[in-house]
């Protein structure tokens, strides 16, 4: 695939501007993060030697990325959108070049995984005595399949919240490599403005706090789904919730903190992945003082 090929399109220019209000505290924590948005879009199939008979990937990329900033460094924050939405691997990349750089590679490991596989089946072929005994009919009649070697993967990220030198972004990535299996996973990230780092749970809570949001976690749960004990949960698909933890997968924005448990982890993939608001309120005593989340709060 061409590099002048691919198709990468600016479609919009986001300016996330908010006025700041008359009080002391707004004066020092304002509102207005002066950070402008552009977006970059890529849809790319590409079929195995360019015949509309063979299998394909289909790659969709919907890449929201900052492209002004007049309080921060612009080369940071784009790396941090670069890195936890493409992989730390396009780091040293402009925006494009990283998207560009990106599809390409998504290419060509499907190319070189398509030929393994073809590989592997004709091989089975040949040797049909190299047949695994329990492959049941299902399994079989996919492999015979053009459906059993295409790639599908959408990638996209939007900013949630950008107020208050808080700045949370979420990154869902979706894929189906073969087969009727897909995977769907999101990604959480908050940024401090002030620092131009990722805000970790050790910089919002006390000490402790693992153990208070587990509690609220198993409650919420529970009050989202109607029941009234851990096993009623356990009946509708979710597991091992008298144990469930933070897990770092966390959004920020003005009504609270806002944790999100992939499939698989504490649920059954049939569910859709769980996401739980803990307000403010509920942890406004775990709040470690003077943070930017705890002025928030004060808001």
């Amino acid at each position: 695939m061409k590099t002048n090929r691919t198709t990468l399109a600016v479609i919009a220019l986001l300016s996330i501007l908010f006025v700041s209000c008359n009080t002391d505290i707004k004066k020092t924590l304002s509102k207005d993060n002066h950070v402008t948005f552009d977006t970059l879009i890529v849809h790319n199939k590409q079929y195995l030697n360019n015949d509309t008979a063979n299998p394909f990937c289909d790659l969709n990329v919907h890449f929201v990325y900052p492209i002004k900033s007049t309080k921060n460094d612009l080369s940071r924050l784009q790396q941090l959108f670069i890195r936890n939405t493409l992989g730390q691997t396009y780091d040293d990349f402009t925006p494009e070049e990283a998207v560009e750089r990106y599809s390409k590679a998504f290419l060509r490991n499907y190319e070189a995984d398509a030929r393994i596989f073809k590989d592997e089946l004709l091989d089975l072929e040949s040797h049909p005595n190299l047949i695994p005994q329990n492959l049941d009919m299902l399994h079989e009649d996919e492999m015979q399949s053009n459906d059993f070697y295409s790639y599908q993967e959408t990638l996209t990220n939007k900013v949630l919240f950008n107020e208050s030198n808080i700045l949370s972004f979420q990154v869902h990535r979706s894929n189906n490599k073969g087969g009727s299996a897909a995977y769907s996973t999101f990604s959480n990230y908050v940024i401090n403005l002030q620092t131009g780092n990722l805000i970790t749970e050790n910089d919002i809570f006390t000490p402790g706090y693992d153990v208070a949001l587990q509690q609220l976690f198993a409650a919420n749960l529970m009050l989202q789904n109607g029941v009234n004990t851990i096993s009623d949960l356990e009946d509708l698909g979710y597991f091992g919730i008298d144990e469930i933890m933070p897990n770092r997968n966390f959004l920020i924005d003005a009504n609270g903190i806002t944790y999100i448990f992939n499939k698989g982890e504490y649920s059954a993939y049939l569910l859709d992945a769980p996401e739980i608001l803990i307000t403010f309120e509920e942890v406004r005593m775990l709040l470690k003082k003077n943070t930017l989340v705890s002025k928030l709060v004060e808001q």
